[in-house]
């Protein structure tokens, strides 16, 4: 059931297998588990150990468009993937996609995009979202 799946899934995250989560993933869909959102957090999350940032970003892609939805955990972790790859351009998108909808942003999120900007170098944009954080009140 979905559950166990999860729970394998995070298993494999944990003990670094990304691409053993993603495999069961894929037998989710092929024995037609129903997939929620703690299952793409926990596929993408195995997919940023793996520094698989694309992998990362297609499953947010269907986590976000699917009936599936999306929370700040979903965000976090395709940001971190993203950040974990030095795609700070990537990060900032999602960044830019988590505000549009309205998730709530935490230091976790923000410090996620902001690392991203500094392993790009890019200190104006790490500058620009520091003050966001304090502009919204984003607790540290």
């Amino acid at each position: 059931n979905t559950i166990t799946f999860n729970t394998t899934i995070s298993a494999c995250d944990k003990g670094g297998q990304w691409d053993k989560a993603i495999e069961l993933l894929g037998e989710m869909v092929l024995m037609k588990v129903e997939c929620d959102t703690v299952t793409f957090n926990a596929s993408i999350s195995a997919s940023k150990m793996g520094g698989e940032w694309q992998m990362s970003s297609q499953l947010f892609s269907v986590a976000t468009q699917e009936t599936v939805g999306s929370n700040a955990v979903t965000f976090v972790s395709a940001i971190g993937a993203c950040e974990k790859c030095g795609e700070w351009k990537q990060a900032l998108q999602l960044f830019s996609v988590m505000a549009q909808r309205k998730v709530e942003m935490d230091t976790i999120t923000s410090n996620a995009a902001i690392s991203a900007c500094e392993k790009g170098y890019e200190w104006q944009k790490a500058l620009h979202l520091l003050s966001a954080m304090v502009w919204h009140e984003v607790e540290s």
